[in-house]
């Protein structure tokens, strides 16, 4: 999935450079973004092998991924909390050891092993992501120069979705592809004896994980990072109270659209290998599946990179508007077609997706001025929307799995909506923070 982009810093905000420049501060600053789209990727080839290893209904699936994106609801606000305490690098590193431990914890849920632990360790290592996500992201967008922020954070994005393009051929590889549910066919009932065997091909991925995490936490105690002043021009309480978030509609639309769209994404991803593994569709092993998986994220990189460009020329919203009907009309095709079409119908949403998630946020902020921060928290705790994906597997169990892709072409409507109507400002402030 994408990196949600927390609150801008303050106008005022320093950074302090030490020996060494940005250059190497940021090169190990997106490694972070790259374990972190990693890890969450992974879970779209662990679902279909948790299902099959606890037989278990489409909710119960989907119900490990809302688990998932409650972590960043309960989450976000003790992180900013703690790092407000603490400082941005023991921040990050205590993020990386909670996902250390999340990573050791599941390998203990694979030797049980327990669809409970397995639910409570994807929270700890969720936990961890947000705390990693609240810190880094604000820290990348003032450790240099101002007028390149963008760029920073457009650079490590891409980290971080090359880590959701590798991760589904790591796990085909290390998780499916070592299992006996993931390279049998479809339908394939496997006995009590085989179960158990699967359940032990998740300790050799998430005990590599739990090491590079460890070296990563050790690294970044050690490293030299850039130090950020505390120097700040903060509107005053007082001068804020003035003003009201509820009174700017692309902000009282965006966090639902966020909300949404995290439902779709999140839906399509989880759901995917248990899709094309089906014989009327491409008739696939959940191994060779989760290798397609690769092309949906690889696809959500590219929309980005294409996205970015079309955006020099072209509104925000049009481009959004563009993508939303693209988005709708895959999905139309995904529900209603068979065979390898409704597969690469699916596929083809992820480079309608990729722009989504930083547009919707970027326009929700516009014109919020000294509210900016609060609106930015706001659309950050709507990527909890992504918890709801269990009603899809609800919809997958009562109607059919292929039929309850039309709940996320019903969130690809909404986005439309705001891309046409809900995005235009009002009652538009100045901006109170450097571009």
């Amino acid at each position: 999935m994408p990196a949600p982009i927390n609150a801008a810093p303050a106008a005022g905000t320093q950074s302090v450079p030490r020996a060494g420049g940005y250059g190497p501060a940021l090169s190990l600053l997106a490694s972070l973004f790259f374990m972190w789209g990693f890890i969450t990727v992974i879970n779209n080839t662990l679902l279909p092998h948790l299902r099959s290893v606890f037989e278990l209904s489409y909710t119960q699936t989907t119900l490990i991924e809302s688990v998932w994106f409650i972590a960043y609801f309960v989450a976000s606000i003790p992180s900013a909390k703690l790092i407000e305490r603490i400082g941005y690098q023991k921040s990050l590193v205590i993020g990386l050891l909670i996902m250390a431990a999340g990573s050791l914890g599941m390998m203990l849920a694979a030797s049980i092993p327990s669809y409970g632990v397995t639910l409570a360790m994807l929270f700890v290592i969720a936990s961890g992501i947000t705390l990693l996500q609240v810190a880094a992201n604000p820290y990348v967008a003032v450790v240099g120069k101002p007028e390149t922020a963008s760029s920073r954070l457009n650079l490590v994005q891409a980290m971080n979705s090359a880590g959701t393009m590798l991760a589904p051929a790591f796990g085909a590889y290390l998780i499916l592809g070592r299992s006996k549910g993931g390279t049998a066919e479809s339908g394939t009932v496997l006995t009590h004896a085989e179960r158990l065997a699967d359940a032990q091909s998740v300790i050799l991925p998430y005990g590599l994980v739990a090491v590079v995490l460890i070296v990563l936490a050790v690294v970044i105690a050690r490293f030299p990072l850039p130090a950020i002043g505390s120097a700040t021009s903060r509107v005053s309480r007082e001068e804020r109270r003035k003003h009201s978030l509820w009174k700017h509609r692309n902000l009282v639309f965006g966090v639902p659209a966020i909300f949404i769209y995290l439902i779709a994404e999140i839906g399509v991803a989880n759901l995917f290998v248990n899709f094309v593994s089906q014989p009327d569709i491409a008739n696939l092993t959940h191994e060779q599946a989760g290798k397609y998986l690769t092309f949906l994220w690889g696809g959500m990189m590219v929309g980005r990179f294409v996205g970015s460009a079309l955006m020099q020329r072209i509104r925000a919203e049009t481009v959004l508007a563009g993508c939303s009907i693209g988005a709708f009309a895959v999905m139309l095709v995904t529900v209603f077609a068979h065979g390898e079409v409704a597969m690469w119908s699916l596929i083809l949403v992820g480079l309608f997706h990729s722009i989504m998630f930083p547009t919707i946020f970027t326009l929700g902020i516009r014109g919020l001025g000294p509210l900016t921060e609060e609106g930015s928290g706001l659309l950050i705790m709507a990527i909890a929307g992504g918890a709801l994906v269990v009603v899809q597997g609800w919809l997958a169990d009562q109607y059919g799995l292929q039929l309850s892709f039309l709940l996320t072409a019903l969130c690809e409507v909404y986005v439309l909506f705001y891309a046409l109507w809900g995005a235009k400002p009002t009652n538009a402030l100045p901006d109170q923070h450097a571009a």
